[in-house]
Order: structure tokens, then C-alpha cells, then sequence
């Protein structure tokens, strides 16, 4: 294998990739493909249409999320990303071997075509594939404990020990960062709600990453809001395009509640304190005090303000008061699955689940 490792993380939100051995992944894209029809020859047909990143301003209905629920959909848009990932980082080095984390529930399928497009068409000397989980307990230093991974599709929680997953323990919510999205959406646009809205886009995704976050009691946080003069809290408004400010409704200023108490938003459950809990609870007694003693959060949700200090609450004040218990939370958990995935990349321990190009070719030929 080469010195230098490409490690590619690609979720249903974003894909961060880079080189093995920084702290942090030095190129984060959206993970988004549009296609326009050519000019020369428009028509939706495959040989008629072009495909690039991200949105395009002057189509903005042309684009979609070629990996949703933590499931590929499209290929196509997949091959895309990766070959513009890998020429980026290609240009230092051109015989990287590379490593790619993958979801619990990518299908053997999956797999093959990951090969196929590495090995074929991006002609890579060696990969490995990862799990997703995995990497981010390895990014806390930790073989053994419960990891929490609430991204943009999927919220996961799943029990390890000495490495290795505990079967039958793990639980998958198709129930994240979209579901909150499509609450602000729905909310914030009503009737006139579209997620092609570039100004919709901008002001949901702002609204977001500035103005929400996680109460530690919903009721008073609501009671408070309430009781708020208009006009009062310069931090709660938009602007409409015409330079109109519009104000935030109490709830839509604590979305992130979405998490907590799915129900007060119309989504069936269960809340990620509950999923958590099935799955301690699944596991031996005799384990529980072990791997409650490395609750692991990591995942874009886990950044609002207010989310760690709920989780805590919910999951140890209330429910496992006699365990001693802790909450690791680093500050760079929206990247603890790349930063694992780092780590693991030149473990020796690791070398024999490497494929190579050889062993690839090999395989074809039986």
C-alpha cells in the first residue's frame, strides 16, 4: 500500500474525503448531482443529458441526492463524485490506495459495484471498505462502548465490544437531519413549500446551522418564546427576498426537539434517548455498565446547542441513574467517521481485509 491513504466518507448529505493522516477531512462537498439536458441534443435520455455537482442556479429543479436513507439510488451520480473527489486529491499523488466507509446497510451488490467503479474505472492500487460505526468509535480512542451516529438520512445506535459490533443489538432510524429540514420547509413556506426554492434552500439551511437548537425542557422553552414581545429578539427572524423580516414561530426556532419528541411533529418514533436505550437494553446486563461508560455522539445533529446536555439527561439522569456513565462528544464529531477511518488507515492489525487490484482481477476470473 501507498504511505498515503484517500479516505472517502460519503453519506446521504455530504461526502468528506482527504488524505490519511490530517485531523480533519480537507474536502467536504454536498452530496448532490444535477443533470441538465445538452443543448445540442435535449432530451432525457441518458446520452442526451449532462451531469455535474452540486446545484445548478440556473436549473435549480435539476438536482437530487444520488445516496438517500444511507442507500445508493443512483450510480451514475455516485461515479461522479468519487472521480472528482479522487482527481482532487490524485494531483499530489497518483498511487494512493483508498479507503471508503459504508453503511450497514449497503447490500452485497453495493459492494461489488464499489470495486468496480475503484478498481475499473478509477484504477486504484487497493481499498478497503469500513464501517461507518466502527471508524467513529476508533476516532474516540475506544474498542469498546455504544455509538450514537445521527447524520442526514439516518440515525444509528450501535453496542461494541473489543472491537467487534454486538449482533443483534444495533438499531437503524430512517429519521435525521432531512426529516428536520422538511419540518422547516413545511412550516416556514407552507403551501408555497419547494425544495428547489434556491431562496427556500438558503434560508431552511440558515435557519439551521444559526438560529435552532435543543431545549433542555420543551414546555418552558415554549413558554418562554411565547411570552417574548415581537420584535424583541433580533436573532429570531428572516428576510424574504424583498427584504421583508418575517419572525420564527417558538417551534421552529427549536426544531432539533424532532429528535427528542417526534410525535409533537407528526413523525412516528421512536426518539433517538429511545433507540439508544432498546439498544443498551438488548445487550448482557453484565455489559451495560461497560459500554454505558463510552456513550459515543457523533453526527451533524449532535453540533445543535443544547443536544449533548438533553441526551445526557434522558439517557442517564432519568433512565440509567444507577450506571455510572459517560458522554463523549468531540468537538469534531460531525467528522468522527473520516477521522476513524484515518486512524485505521496504516493499522497492521488491519493489512489482511485489504483488497488489491490483483486479488480483484483474480476473483473475475473464477
Amino acid at each position: 500500500m501507498a504511505s498515503k491513504t484517500i479516505i472517502i466518507d460519503h453519506g446521504s448529505g455530504f461526502l468528506k474525503s482527504g488524505l490519511s493522516g490530517w485531523n480533519e477531512p480537507q474536502l467536504v462537498v454536498p452530496s448532490i448531482v444535477n443533470y441538465i439536458p445538452c443543448r445540442e441534443n435535449p432530451g432525457p435520455s441518458y446520452a442526451r443529458r449532462r451531469v455535474s455537482l452540486g446545484i445548478d442556479f440556473c436549473h435549480p429543479d435539476t438536482f437530487s441526492y444520488p445516496i438517500q436513507r444511507g442507500r445508493v439510488l443512483n450510480w451514475e451520480g455516485v461515479e461522479h463524485l468519487w472521480t472528482f473527489v479522487m482527481e482532487k486529491h490524485r494531483q499530489e499523488r497518483q498511487d494512493c490506495a483508498v479507503m471508503i466507509t459504508e453503511s450497514p446497510l449497503r447490500e452485497p451488490v453495493d459492494r461489488q459495484k464499489t470495486l468496480e467503479i475503484m478498481f475499473e474505472l478509477l484504477e486504484v492500487p487497493s481499498i478497503l471498505l469500513a464501517d461507518q460505526l466502527e471508524m467513529s468509535l476508533y476516532a474516540s480512542g475506544l474498542l469498546t462502548g455504544v455509538v450514537l451516529d445521527s447524520g442526514y438520512g439516518l440515525t444509528r445506535v450501535q453496542p461494541f465490544h473489543l472491537g467487534r459490533p454486538l449482533p443483534g443489538c444495533g438499531k437503524t432510524l430512517e429519521f435525521a437531519g432531512q426529516d428536520l429540514s422538511a419540518y422547516l420547509f413545511k412550516s416556514l413556506f407552507k403551501e408555497n413549500c419547494d425544495r428547489h426554492n434556491l431562496f427556500q434552500l438558503e434560508t431552511v439551511a440558515t435557519t439551521q446551522m444559526t438560529k435552532c437548537y435543543v431545549p433542555q425542557n420543551l414546555g418552558e422553552a415554549l413558554d418562554f418564546r411565547q411570552s417574548l414581545p415581537s420584535g424583541s429578539d433580533a436573532s429570531n427572524t428572516y428576510l424574504l427576498p424583498d427584504g421583508t423580516p418575517v419572525e420564527l414561530a417558538p417551534l421552529e426556532r427549536l426544531a432539533p426537539e424532532v429528535f427528542f419528541s417526534p410525535q409533537v411533529f407528526d413523525l412516528q418514533g421512536p426518539s433517538i434517548p429511545q433507540a439508544v436505550i432498546a439498544s443498551v437494553e438488548s445487550c448482557e446486563a453484565s455489559l451495560r455498565p461497560l459500554l454505558l461508560s463510552h456513550l459515543v455522539a457523533c453526527g451533524g445533529n449532535t453540533l445543535y446547542p443544547g443536544f449533548t446536555n438533553r441526551l445526557y439527561k434522558e439517557l442517564i439522569t432519568d433512565h440509567f441513574s444507577s450506571i455510572k456513565a459517560t458522554l463523549w462528544a468531540g468537538s469534531n464529531r460531525n467528522f468522527s467517521v473520516w477521522l476513524g477511518a484515518s486512524v485505521l488507515a496504516h493499522l497492521s492489525t488491519y493489512r489482511s481485509e485489504w483488497v488489491t487490484k490483483e486479488e480483484y482481477d483474480e476473483s473475475l476470473r473464477l
